[in-house]
C-alpha cells in the first residue's frame, strides 16, 4: 500500500477519535480548537440540543460540517440529524436518526417523555398556540405537583394528629424540591451517559 493512503487513513481514524478526546472540553476550550474544528464543533451542536437550543445546534454542525473531510460529512450529517430531532422534540425523527446513526433505539418511555416535553416547551419555530399551551399546561402541572406533595404529607401526619393547611403546604413545598432534585441528578447522570455513547459512536462505526 502507498505510504500516501496510509497516512490518509491514520488521519482519518485520529479525527474521528478526537471527539472523545475532546468531550471532557470546556465550551470556551472547544470554540478555540483549530486542529479538530469538525469534531468540537460536533460536541458543541450536541450540547446545545441537550439543552434544546435548535439554532444553536444547527449553527455548530453546519461550522462541523464545513471543516469536516468529505469521508467524515455522512456521519457528521447523521449526528446533526438526531441532534436536532432531540433539540426541537420531534420523537419520532429522532428515533429513525438514532438507529442511522447506529445508537440504541430510544425506548418507548423515552420517546413518551419527549413528547411530554415538547408539549410542555415546544420549540421557537412551533408557533404561539403550541407555545401558550405549553405554559397552560406547565402551569396546571405545577399546581397538580405541590397538591400530590401536600396530599402525601397530610397522609404521613395524619397518624401524629396531622398539620394544618399552612404546615402541610409548607412541608410539601419542601417534599417537591426534594424530589425534583433527585430526578435532575439523576437526569444529568443519563443525559452525560447519552452524550458519552453519542460521542463515542462516530469513533466506533466510521463509515
Amino acid at each position: 500500500m502507498p505510504k500516501q493512503q496510509r497516512t490518509m487513513r491514520i488521519e482519518q481514524r485520529s479525527q474521528l477519535a478526537a471527539v472523545q478526546q475532546l468531550e471532557h472540553r470546556s465550551d470556551e476550550e472547544l470554540e478555540a480548537e483549530t486542529r479538530f474544528k469538525a469534531a468540537a464543533q460536533a460536541i458543541l451542536g450536541q450540547r446545545a440540543a441537550q439543552r434544546y437550543d435548535g439554532k444553536a445546534a444547527r449553527a455548530h454542525f453546519q461550522r462541523a460540517l464545513a471543516a469536516s473531510r468529505p469521508q467524515e460529512r455522512l456521519q457528521l450529517r447523521r449526528m446533526a440529524d438526531a441532534a436536532l430531532a432531540y433539540a426541537e422534540r420531534r420523537p419520532d425523527d429522532y428515533a429513525k436518526a438514532a438507529q442511522r446513526l447506529g445508537l440504541e433505539a430510544p425506548t418507548g418511555r423515552q420517546l413518551l417523555g419527549m413528547k411530554f416535553i415538547g408539549l410542555i416547551a415546544p420549540p421557537s419555530s412551533a408557533g404561539i398556540v403550541p407555545r401558550l399551551r405549553g405554559i397552560l399546561l406547565g402551569f396546571l402541572l405545577v399546581i397538580a405537583i405541590f397538591a400530590l406533595g401536600m396530599g402525601i404529607v397530610e397522609a404521613i401526619s395524619l397518624p401524629f394528629g396531622g398539620f394544618d393547611w399552612q404546615l402541610a403546604l409548607f412541608w410539601g413545598f419542601v417534599l417537591v424540591l426534594i424530589a425534583l432534585g433527585v430526578l435532575i441528578f439523576l437526569g444529568r447522570r443519563r443525559q452525560k451517559r447519552a452524550q458519552q455513547q453519542g460521542a463515542a459512536q462516530p469513533a466506533a462505526r466510521p463509515r
